[in-house]
């Protein structure tokens, strides 16, 4: 096959599938933006290609000489009209096949036009090819199922292993393990699925109430448990509150250091950035502060909310604790003693089946029959000492429980005497108030018209004579907010000043140090009145 350069035609189109730029004689570029042959569009899996353009006098041997260079061929179909389908073992060797597009071909050195013609390449459709993609897809769809599915029994977690049958060797595993406080959630499990399946009858019946008596034996542990995680929640509760009361504490130091800072002799001296970091610091450190004031506020009054005011409620209470601890005492016993008439009950159950069985021992004529009897008499005998053991066991607790009605009653009488004093005290309060409603006018003349600005006098009152030589009404505030957030500061400034002979105020320091300080002169105002 020669490509002859008089045609730049097919040589720029050669050039061109290559992915080469086309050049001429003199090394000029032949056709620079020759656009590639025009080819269908590819069908799924191809493998075979179309060839046209093929001298008439061209045969088979001359396309397997021509195309076997891009790769396997595994069949040649060639017509009679100059063309012929070419397939090929893999698909990327059609790609080179389609390279050779745009070629002359001349057989030997002969320009007749039978022996000479342009080849044309293109993408062919066929069944083969088709069928063999389908099936190259269909297995790796398989593959990705059998990946996907081994990656969810991978995931999945494992199956509960299988609950055994019910025999008397396992029900006496079993029963142990309800004992066991590490196996006890395994063996409830395989109770539980013995009951669904139906494996109660009327000889296992008393086995299984055995079982479900020690089942209900652990629900005191369980309430001690939740006991014991509830004192850790209180513990740490405590804990927080005073870690809490700690950061608080902190918190009042470095905001005092600000508020020191604030005041005139100490402010002139920093420079305009520096007061105004200050003030942002100062602010940022109140808020925090009222946050977790907030917080601390929140907690006390949940805890006051819990607690009683009054004496008589806490007396109160604590003889209903007392009260509910015998009740729950007696309970119990009830409890303990319907135990036991299940256990007594179960025993003769299981009497009444031995006996049945002797019977029907004695009416069979078996080899081993004095040897049952026996065994029978053994059991019969530990079944009548274990029955007069549970009847003193159920002696003793009806005497306690007896013994806990009598305290109950007692505790009862003296509740209603406490009920009766009580209506006592109120109806003297009720008579001392119609004879002292003279001084309640007078009283309601005072300037302290409330309780909680009696509070507030006592408190400041406290601080002030901690100190001697008087606080500044941002000092007194600050404290006070440590006890309620909502303290205006102004309120507490008129209190003080309608309080005269209680509270007085003077002015300290000298030029820019000047500041008003109020002192607590309620010993003076006591020899006054």
């Amino acid at each position: 096959m020669t490509l002859p350069m008089s045609d730049p035609t097919a040589w720029a189109t050669a050039m061109n599938n290559l992915g080469m730029a086309p050049l001429g004689i003199a090394g000029q570029p032949i056709l620079p933006d020759l656009p590639p042959p025009a080819t269908r569009e590819r069908p799924p899996g191809c493998k075979t290609v179309f060839v046209g353009g093929l001298p008439e006098n061209g045969t088979e041997q001359i396309i397997v000489e021509v195309f076997e260079q891009c790769g396997e061929i595994i069949a040649i179909r060639k017509s009679k009209k100059n063309f012929c389908h070419i397939r090929f073992a893999e698909e990327y060797m059609v790609d080179k096949a389609l390279y050779l597009s745009g070629y002359r071909i001349r057989l030997g050195s002969s320009t007749d036009k039978k022996d000479t013609g342009r080849l044309h390449v293109d993408f062919a459709q066929a069944r083969d090819d088709l069928y063999e993609w389908e099936c190259k897809q269909r297995m790796l769809a398989r593959e990705e199922r059998h990946r996907r599915r081994m990656e969810e029994e991978r995931l999945r977690p494992p199956s509960p292993p299988p609950v055994v049958h019910y025999s008397d060797h396992e029900c006496s595993i079993v029963a142990e393990k309800l004992k066991d406080d590490s196996k006890f959630s395994e063996a409830v499990q395989t109770l539980l699925t013995w009951i669904e399946r139906g494996e109660v009858n009327r000889r296992s019946a008393n086995n299984f109430y055995s079982m479900i008596q020690s089942a209900n034996s652990h629900v005191r542990r369980l309430v001690n448990e939740k006991a014991a995680h509830e004192k850790d929640m209180e513990e740490a509760k405590e804990k927080f509150k005073q870690a809490l009361s700690g950061i608080l504490i902190q918190f009042e130091q470095i905001v005092a250091v600000y508020h020191s800072a604030s005041k005139q002799k100490a402010w002139d001296h920093f420079t305009k950035a520096q007061r105004k970091n200050i003030s942002v610091w100062c602010k940022q450190a109140e808020e925090i502060r009222n946050i977790h004031n907030d917080e601390l506020m929140g907690i006390r009054r949940e805890e006051e909310m819990e607690m009683s005011d009054d004496e008589i409620e806490e007396t109160t209470e604590t003889k209903e604790t007392e009260e509910s601890a015998l009740v729950s005492q007696a309970e119990a016993l009830k409890e303990e003693n319907d135990s036991l008439r299940w256990q007594l009950d179960a025993y003769r159950n299981e009497v009444e089946l031995l006996k049945q069985e002797q019977g029907k021992a004695h009416r069979e004529d078996d080899p081993n029959k004095e040897q049952q009897l026996k065994l029978l008499q053994q059991a019969l005998q530990g079944m009548q000492q274990h029955l007069l053991k549970v009847q003193e066991e159920y002696k003793k607790k009806e005497a306690e429980l007896e013994k806990l009605k009598d305290d109950k009653l007692q505790v009862e009488k003296m509740l209603e005497n406490l009920k009766e004093k009580e209506s006592c005290a109120s109806r003297l309060c009720a008579s001392n108030q119609d004879s002292e409603y003279p001084l309640e006018k007078t009283m309601n003349s005072s300037p302290i018209k409330s309780e909680r600005e009696a509070l507030l006098v006592g408190i400041i009152s406290t601080f002030l004579h901690v100190h001697p030589f008087g606080a500044s009404i941002e000092y007194i505030c600050s404290y006070l907010h440590r006890l309620d957030n909502k303290i205006c500061t102004s309120d507490v400034e008129c209190l003080m000043g309608r309080l005269q002979h209680t509270f007085k105020q003077e002015m300290t320091g000298v030029g820019a140090s000047l500041e008003k300080r109020w002192k607590f002169c309620g010993f003076e105002g006591l020899k006054l009145t």
